[in-house]
């Protein structure tokens, strides 16, 4: 909880959005982003969308569409802005929270799929929603590249950093 509040109050809003941002507005938005984070744990605890195995694959594959081709590109490709990142993982993690939704329910409240959850209604008959981050980080990966290909390049001191977490 204290790394979703910190990620959120200090990471997101105060050194991104608002770097004018007091120190009493700061902790404000850190607590209720620490409510927000315990209300959607305790909703998903109320209402798992499966059992632990399910839940911890739709975890992984939420992960591998957003943070996971954001990272590699950020290490393995200097062209890739923060304009691109953030595309590609709003596109990415976008496309497999409505994949998900779609077979397991919005938000998985019991009963508003749209589809049944059952190989013969999965995309091309063979992804389940379980296994649709693959899909979502080939997303990612291609509005990343798109994206940082038609913005301004990332800065040489930016360049030269990914240079040195390659080349020690």
């Amino acid at each position: 909880m204290l790394a979703i509040s910190s990620a959120i109050s200090h990471d997101l809003l105060k050194n991104t959005l608002t770097p004018n941002m007091s120190e009493k507005t700061e902790m404000l938005c850190a607590r209720i982003s620490m409510v927000g984070a315990i209300s959607v744990a305790t909703w998903l605890g109320l209402n798992p969308p499966g059992f632990a195995a399910q839940t911890v694959a739709l975890a992984f594959g939420i992960a591998a569409s957003s943070i996971f081709p954001a990272l590699m590109m950020g290490i393995f490709i200097r062209r890739i802005n923060s304009k691109g990142a953030i595309a590609g993982m709003l596109c990415g993690a976008g496309a497999t929270l409505v994949y998900i939704f779609l077979y397991l329910g919005w938000f998985f409240i019991p009963g508003t799929n749209t589809f049944p959850n059952s190989p013969e209604y999965y995309l091309f008959g063979i992804i389940s929603p379980l296994s649709f981050g693959c899909i979502g980080a080939l997303i990612n990966f291609t509005v990343a590249i798109v994206v940082s290909n038609a913005t301004e390049k990332p800065s040489e001191e930016i360049q030269d950093m990914v240079r040195r977490v390659r080349y020690p």
